[in-house]
C-alpha cells in the first residue's frame, strides 16, 4: 500500500529549508562581498532566494536531469545569489551618492552615535603631561566604530565641539607636525587593534578656517568591520571587544561579545569555531 504525503506537507517542509539556503547564501555572498556592497540580512534573504531560483533554472537548462542538491545546482545558484548582491549594492550605491559631512558641519550637529569628539590623542590637558591612557581612549573609540556602524573621531575638539588644535600633541612629537601625527596613530591602533583594522581607518587634517588660530583638527573616519575587531591593551592583554552604544563607548563581557559577534558576524564565528575544533583535533592527536 503507497501512502501519499499530501502537498501542503512537502511544501511545509520546502520552506524552511528554501529560508536556511537562502540566508546561507546570502551569508557567503555579504561576506566575500565585504567593503563592495553593504547590505542587511532581510534584502540578502531575498535576493538569495531569487539569485537562487535562477541558478537552478540555468541548471535545468544546462543539464535536464540536475538535482537541486547536485554540485552544478549549488554552484549556480551561489553564484546566482552573490551577483543578484553585487548587482544591488552596485545600484544602490550608484543612487545614493552619501554626501559626506565637513568637520565644521560635525562640530555643528555635535557628538552622536556616530560622532565623536577628543580634545587629545596624547596629552592630558589637566597634568599637561603625556598620558597613555589618552591614547588607549583613542583605540577604544575607534573599536567601537569599527565594530558598529561605523562613525568619525574628531581628535582637537573639546566635548563643546570647540577646536583647540593640535598644539598639544605636537609638542610631544620629535618633529611636531600632521604627517607624524599620522604615523603615530597609525602605529597606535596597528599595536593596539591589529594592521589590518588600521588600515581601514581613514586620517585626514582639516584647517579650520574662520576660527581664532586656525586650529588644525584631526579626521579619523572607521567603516564597519567586515568582522571583529578587538583591543589589546598590552602585552599579554587578553582581547577587549569594544563596540558603539549611544553616544559612548563601552566593553562587552565575554558572554555579551560572544552573543553580539554570533549575530553581526555569523561567519566569523563559524570560522573561529571552526578553528578551535580543529586545534582541539590536532592536540587530541599529538596526545
Amino acid at each position: 500500500m503507497t501512502t501519499t504525503v499530501p502537498v501542503v506537507w512537502v511544501i511545509a517542509a520546502a520552506l524552511p529549508i528554501v529560508l536556511l539556503v537562502a540566508w546561507a547564501f546570502g551569508a557567503i555572498a555579504r561576506w566575500m562581498l565585504r567593503g563592495r556592497a553593504r547590505l542587511g540580512v532581510a534584502p540578502s534573504i531575498v535576493i538569495s532566494i531569487i539569485g537562487t531560483a535562477m541558478g537552478l533554472l540555468v541548471a535545468g537548462w544546462i543539464s535536464p536531469q540536475a538535482m537541486p542538491w547536485g554540485l552544478l545546482s549549488i554552484v549556480l545558484a551561489l553564484g546566482m545569489s552573490i551577483a543578484g548582491i553585487a548587482v544591488y549594492g552596485a545600484v544602490a550605491a550608484h543612487f545614493q551618492h552619501p554626501q559626506r559631512e565637513t568637520v565644521a558641519e560635525l562640530l555643528a550637529a555635535g557628538e552622536s552615535d556616530r560622532v565623536e569628539f577628543k580634545s587629545t590623542a596624547r596629552v592630558n590637558l589637566h597634568t599637561g603631561a603625556k598620558d597613555d591612557r589618552m591614547e588607549l581612549v583613542i583605540a577604544k573609540t575607534v573599536c567601537g566604530f569599527l565594530n558598529g556602524d561605523g562613525g568619525t573621531l574628531l581628535v582637537g575638539v573639546d566635548d563643546a565641539g570647540t577646536p583647540l588644535g593640535l598644539a598639544a600633541d605636537y609638542a610631544t612629537l620629535k618633529v611636531p607636525d600632521a604627517d607624524r601625527f599620522e604615523l603615530f596613530l597609525r602605529d597606535l591602533l596597528s599595536v593596539s587593534l591589529g594592521q589590518n583594522a588600521a588600515a581601514s581607518v581613514g586620517i585626514e587634517f582639516a584647517t579650520m578656517t574662520g576660527v581664532e588660530g586656525e586650529p588644525v583638527v584631526c579626521r579619523l573616519t572607521a567603516e564597519p568591520s567586515p568582522r571583529p575587531v578587538y583591543l589589546r591593551t598590552g602585552k599579554g592583554a587578553g582581547p577587549e571587544l569594544w563596540v558603539r552604544t549611544g553616544n559612548s563607548t563601552r566593553q562587552l563581557s565575554v558572554d555579551e561579545a560572544n552573543s553580539y559577534v554570533m549575530h553581526r558576524w555569523p561567519l566569523s564565528l563559524g570560522a573561529t569555531v571552526a578553528a578551535q575544533f580543529r586545534a582541539a583535533v590536532r592536540f587530541s592527536e599529538q596526545r
